[in-house]
């Protein structure tokens, strides 16, 4: 048995990366990563040394698969997300003991964010998992600055007199001691915020900060910039985060398979996506991808033009490709995000010059895609382990990541403008002279006076006025 295992990983590489282990019948019972596979697979060479329940897993292993990662941080994610969609056997509710970090806000009068490795069933409002312990971390504290949830135990929360140190650096509202108005509220926002709803709460609070300004109330004003600069630093992260497999893939032959099942020669496939606030900000982009993976070079942005159609997936969708059509590169084929509405406005629009192919979503973002095909009929036979799968994938995630940075840069823009046209004297030379200084609005409202002072041509005296501003409550 020993001898017939080292046979089939005698050619595992010594990179990081994820293992698979399937039973004689291609059943997956198993899903692993390691920072050295190698290493890692031969830990199972001998049986005798694994726990119970890998012994009997080990003893139905007749094929052993891999696929290696830049980092072991990729191999990771990328174990975490195979988990989750094939949802092998023995990784069922992590039997081997072992498990991501993962929050939950516990069932009490007043919930508290919880972290804990363990079993799925154990908890209510579960959320995750998190591919490490740091982001985890992260995300609590900015939970803790927006929505000032306890992570106090009930038992530390029941026996305090006064409030902790949480409560007075603005981390906790401090339930056990204070009376409570919002903490109901801001238990939902916490929810909103973890399950990755965080832009209209970014725009609420953009809303309300404005207000606070208008009335010269800065000490509030800066309260809702934190909880803004927060928010939005974590978002980010999480898109940095969402393509951790496609540096593993192989492009052409990827590119290739999907030639073959559209019958269709591809050297430049263009992915559309929108986005907008309600209706705000509406904005298109398109990503391209060929043979040998992203063509960044032929990467566009567009801001609506038929403003009438802000807030109308459809419509906006029909004025972007219209217009990469016109003025992008030349297309073998148009890939949209969404359903068979979008496939229709695109098809329609190409005039059945240009196929198009259609990525849904389904009921769950990464796990339920299906597809509809360049004939408009639906497929959802792609096995979701395959490497066509995650290319498709991919490419839908990166015109959401292109889409989405670009909205923000949008809206980052409207929000210096508004703020900084509140102060006096700040005119639009001004305005440009600070952006091109600092390059983000949040970079001028945290920059202290010594910083703001030394902007070229600003003036001791603006500089004081920013400064007052923004950092009222300091001074």
């Amino acid at each position: 048995m020993n001898i017939q295992f080292r046979d089939l990983i005698k050619n595992a590489p010594l990179s990081p990366g994820i293992y698979k282990m399937y039973d004689g019948e291609g059943n997956l019972l198993y899903v692993g990563k390691a920072k050295n596979l190698s290493n890692r697979l031969h830990q199972y060479v001998d049986i005798s040394k694994l726990e119970n329940h890998k012994q009997v897993m080990r003893s139905l292993v007749k094929r052993v698969e891999w696929e290696t990662t830049k980092t072991d941080q990729d191999a990771l994610i990328l174990e975490q997300n195979l988990i989750k969609t094939l949802k092998p056997k023995y990784n069922v509710m992590l039997t081997d003991g072992k498990m991501y970090p993962m929050l939950a806000l516990t069932k009490h009068e007043f919930p508290r964010l919880l972290k804990f490795r363990g079993k799925i069933s154990q908890r209510k409002d579960v959320f995750g998992p998190y591919p490490s312990v740091y982001a985890l971390n992260d995300t609590i504290k900015t939970i803790q600055r927006v929505c000032k949830i306890r992570t106090c135990t009930d038992t530390f929360m029941k026996n305090r007199v006064r409030p902790c140190l949480l409560y007075q650096i603005g981390r906790c509202s401090a339930p056990c001691c204070v009376p409570q108005t919002d903490y109901d509220k801001n238990v939902q926002l916490a929810r909103r915020i973890l399950t990755g709803d965080s832009e209209p709460i970014i725009a609420d609070l953009t809303k309300i900060m404005k207000e606070f300004s208008d009335k010269m109330d800065f000490e509030n004003a800066a309260i809702i910039r934190d909880k803004i600069s927060a928010l939005t630093k974590t978002t980010n992260r999480g898109i940095r985060q969402n393509l951790p497999y496609t540096s593993n893939l192989n492009w052409d032959k990827n590119v290739s398979d999907f030639e073959k099942l559209l019958g269709i020669k591809l050297n430049t496939v263009g992915v559309f996506d929108n986005s907008h606030l309600f209706g705000k900000h509406p904005v298109g982009a398109m990503i391209a991808f060929g043979h040998d993976g992203f063509i960044k070079s032929a990467y566009r942005h567009f801001k609506l033009h038929d403003i009438q159609r802000a807030g109308n997936d459809i419509a906006m969708m029909q004025e972007f490709v219209t217009r990469a059509i016109n003025d992008g590169p030349k297309l073998d084929l148009i890939i949209v995000d969404g359903g068979i509405a979008q496939w229709n406005i695109a098809n329609r629009v190409s005039n059945g010059h240009i196929p198009v192919f259609g990525v849904t979503k389904g009921e769950v973002r990464n796990g339920d895609e299906h597809f509809i095909m360049v004939d408009g009929s639906e497929k959802r036979d792609i096995p979701k382990d395959s490497q066509l799968f995650l290319m498709l994938r991919a490419v839908r995630d990166e015109a959401h990541r292109f889409v989405i940075t670009y909205h923000r840069s949008i809206r980052a823009k409207q929000l210096t403008a508004s703020v900084l046209d509140s102060i006096e004297g700040i005119g639009p030379k001004r305005k440009k002279q600070l952006l091109q200084h600092f390059g983000s609005v949040h970079a001028i409202m945290d920059a202290d006076l010594k910083a703001l002072q030394s902007v070229p041509d600003l003036g001791k005296s603006a500089a004081k006025k920013i400064y007052a501003y923004f950092h009222s409550d300091m001074l």
